[in-house]
């Protein structure tokens, strides 16, 4: 996609996820009939209606090309970098991997996308409980939609969307041996949760915890890159 100049327009009527429609008619709807209750209630129900319409906002995104470059997979804070096995469901054995598990708040875009070019080899859905996905037992115990992904380098990439305590629908788009490009969608999750990407053994993340990501732009690691991990603190 070609690069265009931003308006306001952009910032203020980002483009709608699919799913987006549904769910801001019927809060438009629902904040009709509380006005006519009561006109407070009406105000608090238009205040609604308008974080429903910028929850499921997709916007364009510019990814990095480079090649082995690993782009953030979701919006949000970088929550807990850890070396962990892949994904029992991914029939990974006793790979090691190391994960970087990203989190968003109901006010972060959930339209999800993928790190990396390659194909994916196996998709599973696993139906799990409704944890808060900042624990991190959430990766073991909640719902959650699983993809490994053969990367165009030869690579063994993991991407796991998570529901949380709120989420209660995983919208994965994606099939088993697509092929996609870095940074396309993948699909969604509502309402609040996280996404784990599980990065090849020896790839050093360039993210830090309490990081903000961006989906699509915000690079997490380089596959080719011999840099050593980053650490971050507040300033």
């Amino acid at each position: 996609m070609k690069s265009r100049d931003i308006t306001w327009k952009d910032y203020l009527f980002p483009p709608l996820h699919s799913e987006g429609p549904g769910f801001v008619a019927l809060f438009a709807f629902t904040s009709f009939i509380l006005w006519l209750i009561w006109s407070p209630l009406g105000t608090i129900g238009l205040g609604l209606t308008v974080w429903c319409f910028y929850f499921f906002r997709d916007p364009d995104r510019v990814t990095p090309t480079r090649d082995g470059l690993v782009i953030s997979p979701a919006d949000g804070v970088v929550q807990s970098i850890t070396d962990v096995n892949g994904p029992s469901e991914l029939d990974l054995g006793k790979k090691k991997f190391t994960r970087v598990s990203v989190f968003m708040s109901v006010f972060d875009c959930h339209v999800n996308r993928l790190p990396l070019s390659g194909v994916v080899t196996n998709e599973v859905y696993v139906p799990g409980l409704f944890l808060n996905a900042t624990l991190d037992k959430a990766s073991i115990d909640n719902e959650r939609q699983c993809l490994h992904v053969k990367t165009d380098g030869g690579k063994e990439l993991a991407v796991v969307q998570i529901a949380g305590l709120v989420a209660r629908r995983i919208r994965c788009d994606v099939q088993k041996n697509q092929h996609l490009e870095t940074g396309e969608r993948i699909g969604m999750i509502r309402f609040g949760s996280r996404v784990d990407v599980y990065l090849p053994r020896g790839t050093h993340p360039l993210v830090s915890v309490g990081q903000k990501a961006i989906a699509g732009e915000t690079v997490i690691a380089d596959v080719k890159s011999r840099e050593t991990a980053r650490e971050g603190e507040v300033r």
